[in-house]
């Protein structure tokens, strides 16, 4: 199997770029574009952002034959093999290095700053996976030194159990009634909390009468009232018949009585 080092990816490809000869630095306060003739470029063509292990290359390449014009490897960034100008951001200052290991400083400039902003991300991405990678490989070769999940409690760490609250909802659960089964297997909800029973109450010592039978039903019938025998209330006692004049004739014959009784007594 071929080391990763074998392979070459690409990272980044910009179709239009320009490169230029830098004045002789003057201080060590930073590169300028201003300072390069940006109007005069000393070379065009397109730029490849390629990638071979934990090294990038920048490679200038002719746009139609793709011919190599210069090669700048990255081995760190930011780092001295590329760096930003002070005044702007398209253009960026990098090392390029020949086979014989010679190296020089150009300008490279991007003719769009979406294209610039591409290729320092690129590079940004390509060294954060590096460093990803040195620091798997440290922790494969020495796993005992590796951050451990403690999952122990701590000298004098406590904690607190709620127990009430799980033994009333055990209680709850275990407190359930089934429900009484109706007529034709149907299950009946119980009556609501402090009402009363659907039942007649009898005094102590008197059974139901018998003369109500249970409704027969037969497989498959639905329940209806008609199956349903509801004890019908019994007719109150008619009142008896009160007649308007009956207490006046009985006070009429009652005084002419005692007007009888009476008239054997001389009046004086």
């Amino acid at each position: 199997m071929a080391a990763p080092e074998d392979y070459e990816a690409v990272l980044c490809v910009k179709p239009a770029v320009h490169v230029y000869r830098l004045p002789p630095r003057a201080s060590n306060r930073g590169y300028r574009a201003a300072e390069w003739q940006l109007e005069r470029p000393a070379w065009s063509g397109r730029l490849r952002l390629t990638a071979r292990g934990s090294t990038a290359f920048i490679r200038l390449e002719d746009r139609a034959s793709g011919e190599l014009f210069a090669q700048a490897p990255v081995e760190q960034f930011p780092g001295s093999a590329v760096e930003s100008v002070t005044d702007s951001s398209r253009y960026f200052v990098i090392r390029i290095e020949d086979e014989n290991g010679r190296r020089a400083f150009i300008g490279v400039g991007f003719v769009d700053r979406g294209d610039a902003f591409d290729f320092n991300v690129a590079l940004q991405d390509h060294f954060k996976w590096v460093k990803q990678q040195s620091e798997l490989a440290k922790q494969a070769e020495n796993p005992d030194q590796g951050p451990k999940l403690d999952l122990g409690f701590k000298e004098g760490q406590t904690i607190k159990l709620n127990i009430a609250n799980m033994k009333k909802k055990e209680g709850a659960t275990g407190n359930t009634r089934p429900r009484p089964a109706g007529p034709g297997g149907l299950s009946l909800l119980p009556p609501p909390p402090g009402g009363k029973s659907s039942s007649a109450a009898f005094p102590s010592g008197e059974q139901p009468s018998s003369s109500l039978s249970a409704p027969v039903q037969l497989p498959g019938t639905p329940i209806t009232d008609s199956l349903l025998s509801w004890p019908q209330p019994a007719a109150a006692p008619a009142a008896p018949a009160t007649d308007a004049w009956g207490d006046f004739t009985k006070a009429s014959g009652s005084a002419s009585n005692q007007t009888q009784a009476n008239a054997g007594w001389v009046q004086f």
